[in-house]
């Protein structure tokens, strides 16, 4: 039921219409179409660079998506207890030009030691009270910051922290070679609400909310572009999984007419809600049964 399939089709009957002859190359996963992957490469390898010229290439490539998840990852923890607003934004800014001019293997693992310190180093209050929320869904509005407002930051902002689910290396991993033991677990988490593969991110989106609330989230995220089927299905069964796990679920389905101010008006109505369920956790008063979010 994901569209996402049929974007290169589209786009290259689109393109032959208006007599542009583009050739369209899609990639499929290497470990169930080995030779086609192989056969795709060389027909983006005009210059007829050797195959461990391309395998070099791959990998000085895969060191930098490596790099760049974890810093982005360090920002999500940094951002919500910085002390002044806006720091930890900016030095990300300044240290992905230094991942960006490294060329070499060594270059690059230098270039990530010194931006992981340079983001340590932003002024933080440790002991600053801040919540935990989980972020899960489609996969296009879940890693470009673009389509999704910011949305990550601006709960930094708000001193929430966040973890989302899938980052490109994760995902690129789990989909190019082998299925890790983790996505097996997800795969588990969802079975009890939804047992077979509806297509998309929607099971994933499911596994995930229940493993964070068995890990103590304050609340989960779910973001989907607008009309997706498998994450409107998704829907339908987060409210129970919010219900039965005590977890509140905020949903946004994204399109070119979502506004950042609406965005934010809720995330901070959602950011009310997750610390006032947190006061009553600690009070005792929690009712499990009450911890739904009808959005």
């Amino acid at each position: 039921p994901c569209r996402a399939g049929h974007y290169a089709q589209l786009h290259k009957k689109i393109l032959h219409s208006l007599g542009y002859g583009v050739d369209i190359i899609v990639f499929e996963p290497p470990r169930l179409y080995p030779l086609d992957f192989l056969y795709n490469i060389q027909r983006l390898n005009p210059n007829r660079l050797s195959y461990r010229s391309i395998y070099e290439c791959i990998r000085r490539a895969w060191r930098k998506l490596q790099a760049l998840d974890n810093l982005e990852k360090l920002t999500h923890v940094v951002r919500p207890r910085e002390i002044t607003r806006g720091t930890t934004t900016r030095t990300y800014g300044r240290v992905l030009e230094w991942i960006d001019r490294a060329y070499t293997l060594r270059e690059i693992e230098e270039a990530e030691r010194a931006a992981l310190k340079a983001l340590q180093k932003v002024p933080q209050d440790p002991t600053r009270d801040v919540l935990r929320v989980g972020i899960v869904g489609e996969i296009y509005v879940l890693l470009e910051p673009a389509s999704n407002l910011e949305i990550e930051e601006t709960l930094g902002n708000l001193g929430v922290e966040v973890e989302r689910s899938m980052f490109l290396t994760g995902w690129t991993r789990d989909n190019t070679w082998a299925e890790t033991t983790e996505g097996l677990t997800i795969r588990e988490a969802a079975l009890p609400y939804l047992p077979e593969l509806l297509g998309g991110h929607g099971r994933d989106s499911i596994g995930n909310t229940v493993l964070y609330a068995k890990r103590g989230f304050d609340g989960v995220i779910q973001l989907a572009p607008f009309t997706c089927i498998p994450e409107i299905v998704a829907r339908t069964i987060l409210p129970q999984v919010s219900r039965e796990h005590g977890i509140p679920v905020l949903t946004f389905f994204l399109d070119e007419q979502t506004g950042k101010a609406g965005m934010t008006t809720r995330l901070e109505a959602f950011v009310d809600l997750m610390r006032r369920q947190r006061m009553l956790r600690r009070a005792g008063k929690f009712r499990p049964d009450g911890a739904a979010l009808p959005c």
